[in-house]
């Protein structure tokens, strides 16, 4: 069934999109899986890498913004935030590889309108991207029950410390650790991984706790109670 939007005039025009994801290859695929629904969607313009996405999505306002998740810098979360603060009417749908409650969590508190994997097919990405457009938050089959499932038991608190921010059982481990004094090397020690494991578990933790730093990340663990 095709969709179709009417513009102000009246008339009918097919759903305008702009993509952003930072390997030039991603977008070249995406546009390609949507060329046979040209009547329904359109890809107006693109954005490689977030950095200019603000700019690319201020300058054409367009219906969607289809948005990678994790890109080296600013991630998808943070531009949707950006973009949200800007026009707080900016539908975004955040496209991830990753199969992960939790990103979808925050994909939701940072106001995005969908979180879709992948491997989505060309049809349904097309079909979930016009119900996005319609007001409705559209999450992928594969995530939606166990996220159900996991947001309950959330709220019995059946979960790892930090879960409820977002953090995952591992990250919230090295939290823990750092949060008792102890260095990057005595974490990898601890926790049997590399130094480098370690950074990258930190970055993700400061991102997520939407900090810049060490001292930031003990500093809201300890307002937050995370280990109480």
């Amino acid at each position: 069934m095709t969709t179709a939007f009417p513009d102000r005039g009246g008339s009918v025009r097919p759903l305008r999109v702009v993509l952003v994801d930072d390997h030039e290859m991603v977008v070249a695929g995406i546009k390609a899986m949507l060329v046979p629904f040209q009547g329904r969607i359109r890809v107006v313009g693109e954005a490689i890498g977030a950095d200019r996405a603000v700019e690319v999505v201020a300058s054409l306002i367009p219906d969607i913004v289809l948005c990678d998740v994790r890109m080296h810098g600013v991630s998808g979360l943070d531009l949707c935030r950006k973009l949200r603060e800007r026009d707080p009417n900016c539908k975004v749908v955040l496209l991830s590889v990753y199969d992960d409650e939790q990103y979808l969590f925050q994909a939701l508190r940072a106001g995005a309108s969908g979180y879709l994997l992948k491997q989505i097919t060309s049809d349904e990405l097309v079909r979930q991207l016009e119900l996005a457009h319609t007001g409705a938050t559209v999450i992928d089959s594969a995530l939606a029950g166990r996220a159900v499932d996991t947001a309950a038991r959330l709220q019995s608190d059946e979960f790892w410390p930090g879960a409820r921010h977002g953090l995952t059982h591992r990250e919230s481990e090295v939290l823990e650790l750092v949060v008792a004094g102890l260095s990057n090397r005595g974490v990898a020690a601890r926790l049997v991984v590399s130094d480098e494991t370690v950074k990258s578990h930190l970055r993700a933790i400061y991102r997520k706790l939407q900090v810049n730093d060490r001292s930031g990340a003990v500093a809201t663990a300890l307002r937050e109670g995370i280990f109480l």
